[in-house]
Order: C-alpha cells, then structure tokens, then sequence
C-alpha cells in the first residue's frame, strides 16, 4: 500500500518562507515522478512543481524562482521550498507520486499553507 504524508505547512506572512515536506512509503520511491499541487477554496487543483525520477524539474509560472522541489531518495521524501510567499499561494498543498513504468497516481492528504499578514 503506497502512502504520501505531506507536512510542513502553516501560517505565514507574506514574504516569508516555509519548507513542505511529503514523504512515500510502501514503494520505491526512485521509480516515481513527484509533484506539488495545490487548492484555492472554490477553485480547481493547480500544477505547482515537478520533479521527474531522473531529475529534470518543471514550474508553474506562479511560482517559477521562488519555490524549489527537491527529493532525498534515502528519506523517501520530496520537499517543496517556498520563498517570497504571497497572499495568492494560501491553499491546500497536495503532493502527488506518479509511477514511471504503470503511471498510476497516489495522492497525499494536503497540507493547509496560509500566507497572511
């Protein structure tokens, strides 16, 4: 049974930072492509970042040059670095592991980060 546990979310304000964190288990987690998705209230489940098992990366124009995804393949864990947070980046925060031979998806549960002053 492949799970995803996201942490790392919170309260900031705005300019501030904060480091997500979403952690495999169950699998190997090299043979997964990870990204970060997020959800407004009332709006639709956004790209955010990709991080693909050979290394490449992918951004939203949103947040191109504020946030970094990066993985630890011995912590079986992706992070996503938030700088420079903005008001517009409140959402939930999903972490997503898509298997590089069969595709299937796992998502985690979301991680609430809420830029505010």
């Amino acid at each position: 049974q492949v799970q995803l546990v996201e942490s790392g979310g919170g309260l900031v304000q705005p300019g501030g930072s904060l480091r997500l964190s979403c952690e495999i288990s169950g699998s190997d987690f090299s043979l997964y492509n990870m990204g970060w998705y997020r959800q407004a209230p009332g709006k639709q489940r956004d790209f955010v970042a990709r991080l693909m098992a050979g290394g490449s990366t992918n951004y939203a124009d949103s947040v191109e040059g504020r946030f970094t995804i990066s993985r630890d393949n011995a912590k079986n864990t992706v992070y996503l670095q938030m700088n420079t947070l903005k008001p517009e980046d409140t959402a939930v925060y999903y972490c997503k592991a898509a298997h590089v031979l069969s595709f299937t998806e796992y998502w985690g549960r979301g991680t609430q980060v809420t830029v505010s002053s």
